[in-house]
């Protein structure tokens, strides 16, 4: 197994947990991150080296992953393993199941590259990598049949964690806040840069909101101390103070105890759609990323939630639409129209059944039945 993020080693220890019940005697070697450490994982180099994201930092460490794949694909073919499952990272991935396809392993990739949103022609290269790919979305997994590439749906494990029924009383309670407020929360993003281009620009948007809902309460989770001073000190560059709680970490809790949620695009439009709540979807990039984007994205919408609902019913606001005014208008009408916050709970609920499907059985059942065939 091949784990290059926090997600992805969350994915492989579940898939572990469901595959020991079918083989107890199973080892399992590779990449993997401390959860998956901790069913009993062997990993041949720390997870974290793999960890890296933005081009300038691949680059800068080109040779050093070229040579981690290098290690891990002379390991694989020293001693074959009955199946290799490459989990999301697939840049790193793909290639490894490539080559260990070629040599006879069976390879399965889990979590399917963003392939039907762009770069549309990497389907034909995914083909000749891999003998099966598991993936989180049935929309996903209707691009593949489409290309005749074996896949299996197993569902979502967020789907699988998060309560049908959120209860956000309890929430509140643990988070302090009262059961009476109005609660808007604000998740502009965990990164430094996703926090200077939208920072600022949600607490505009709250203070556009505040003029005409004084009795709105905003939560902001921090996912490090970093984020959070960084928060602090926009929330200070204000003329006009808001009633602003920034909370440390918890961005689960703080979305599930809200009445909406506005927020950059991300997994966090899922947790929130799994959490039954309404939520208005802004972001901006730099002019050049933002061009050279639009012309590759083939899809009509960018938040999840829009994809996997038969309606768009999550406000996108994106570079030059999102501005204070237009994002406020759009959480202020998604906070008064009662009819339409039924409507899309009923829609998220559809959804949310949809993707529990026990996601860790799915993905062993599919990973034994292709074991099994070959044997």
């Amino acid at each position: 197994m091949i784990a290059g993020e926090a997600s992805g080693d969350i994915l492989g220890a579940g898939l572990m947990r469901s595959l020991r019940a079918r083989y107890p005697r199973a080892r399992f070697v590779g990449i993997g991150g401390d959860e998956m450490l901790a069913e009993g994982f062997h990993s041949l180099v720390p997870m974290e080296r793999l960890s890296v994201m933005g081009l300038v930092e691949v680059l800068g460490r080109i040779r050093e992953l070229v040579s981690i794949r290098r290690r891990l694909l002379d390991y694989f073919l020293a001693t074959p393993p009955d199946v290799v499952i490459g989990i999301d990272s697939p840049d790193f991935t793909l290639a490894a199941e490539r080559r260990c396809r070629e040599a006879g392993i069976p390879a399965v990739h889990y979590v399917s590259p963003t392939v039907w949103a762009w770069r549309k022609k990497r389907i034909f290269r995914i083909a000749k990598s891999i003998d099966l790919m598991l993936t989180l979305f049935p929309f996903e997994a209707r691009f593949y049949e489409e290309h005749q590439v074996p896949v299996r749906f197993v569902g979502h494990p967020l789907a699988d964690r998060i309560p049908v029924e959120p209860d956000t009383r309890s929430v509140r309670a643990e988070l302090g806040i009262r059961p009476d407020v109005t609660v808007l929360a604000i998740l502009p993003g965990s990164r430094q840069g996703e926090v200077e281009r939208l920072g600022r620009l949600f607490l505009e948007a709250a203070l556009w909101l505040q003029e005409r809902r004084p009795d709105l309460q905003l939560v902001i989770p921090c996912v490090n101390r970093a984020r959070r001073q960084q928060i602090q000190e926009l929330v200070d560059t204000l003329e006009v103070e808001l009633p602003v709680t920034l909370v440390a970490g918890r961005s689960r809790e703080v979305m599930a105890c809200s009445d909406v949620v506005l927020l950059a695009s991300g997994t966090a439009t899922l947790e929130a759609m799994l959490l039954k709540k309404p939520m208005v979807v802004g972001y901006r990039l730099s002019g050049f990323s933002y061009s050279l984007l639009s012309r590759l994205v083939k899809v009509p919408h960018i938040a999840l939630p829009n994809l996997l609902t038969r309606e768009p019913l999550v406000p996108e606001l994106i570079q030059d639409e999102a501005t204070p005014a237009r994002l406020g208008a759009a959480v202020l009408e998604q906070l008064e129209n009662t009819t339409e916050r039924e409507h899309i709970k009923a829609a998220f609920t559809d959804v949310h059944l949809q993707l529990r499907r026990d996601a860790d059985e799915q993905a062993a059942i599919a990973v034994s039945e292709l074991i099994e065939s070959r044997q």
